[in-house]
């Protein structure tokens, strides 16, 4: 029963947890420049992808270190999770030359539960790039030999997760003036509803003693307060409506006496 149930777990263990596994542009492949379209799935790896909210998704040419990489484009700079799990975006053919597998892209998705995570895709050519890579870049990428391999993963959500994860099920839930400790936890603040229904006011936890001080109080033994982090999020989009025309010439005559 054991074995069986072992054997569920890790079978269903993919769909639980990941982050961002590229699957396009393929590993080595040769990406047209003009409209580059980006494609990602769950890896199978901590954090949840269910987690993520919002990314960034930047095109790179250069090393698998961070000193020998160069930024060129942003091909998603303000990109949410819930859209799905693609983009695109356009590359100018002269940001750099036609460095073979130096080109790679980065995302940095911002998790609900705090911190972010950085994911590489493979490296892939770019043949119809016309400009020239700087040459510390280059050479960083001349030093791969041709490798296809990104650069390694940065988790920094799972300190920041492990936190949260440990303490919302008991200390986030405890009435903050009761809580004892060098840390304290308070709760998630509310996201202020869209419009006002309440008829009177409710606290929401009952009202605690005081004691007024008649002698110096000892020094205060709480030294952290953690926060529960917000897991909504917000878009935004373009106005499109036509523009006001211009005031015409007797209101644009009334408008320049008040000019100075």
């Amino acid at each position: 029963m054991r074995l069986h149930l072992f054997t569920l777990l890790a079978a269903l263990s993919p769909y639980a947890l990941a982050d961002v596994e590229f699957t396009s542009p393929a590993a080595g492949a040769s990406v047209a420049v003009g409209t580059i379209s980006v494609a990602w799935k769950d890896s199978g790896v901590a954090p949840a992808l269910s987690t993520f909210t919002s990314y960034t998704l930047t095109l790179i040419v250069g090393g698998n270190d961070a000193t020998t990489q160069l930024p060129l484009t942003a091909i998603e700079a303000a990109g949410l999770f819930t859209t799905g799990n693609t983009a695109s975006g356009t590359v100018a053919a002269g940001l750099a030359g036609p460095t073979v597998n130096g080109y790679f892209l980065k995302m940095v998705s911002t998790s609900s539960d705090g911190g972010t995570v950085i994911n590489y895709s493979s490296r892939f050519s770019m043949p119809g790039m016309t400009g020239t890579t700087p040459a510390a870049n280059a050479d960083a990428v001349t030093a791969l030999d041709g490798a296809t391999a990104g650069p390694d993963t940065v988790n920094d959500v799972s300190n920041a997760a492990t936190t949260a994860g440990t303490a919302a099920g008991g200390d986030y839930a405890i009435p903050y003036n009761l809580q004892t400790g060098l840390t304290k936890y308070a709760p998630m603040q509310p996201v202020p509803p869209t419009k006002i229904t309440q008829k009177s006011f409710t606290p929401l936890y009952p009202t605690s003693a005081v004691s007024i001080a008649t002698t110096w109080l000892p020094i205060a033994s709480m030294v952290t307060t953690m926060t529960l982090s917000q897991t909504f999020s917000v878009s935004s989009m373009e106005n499109t409506a036509t523009p006001v025309s211009n005031p015409n010439s007797d209101m644009a005559k009334f408008l320049r006496r008040w000019q100075d």
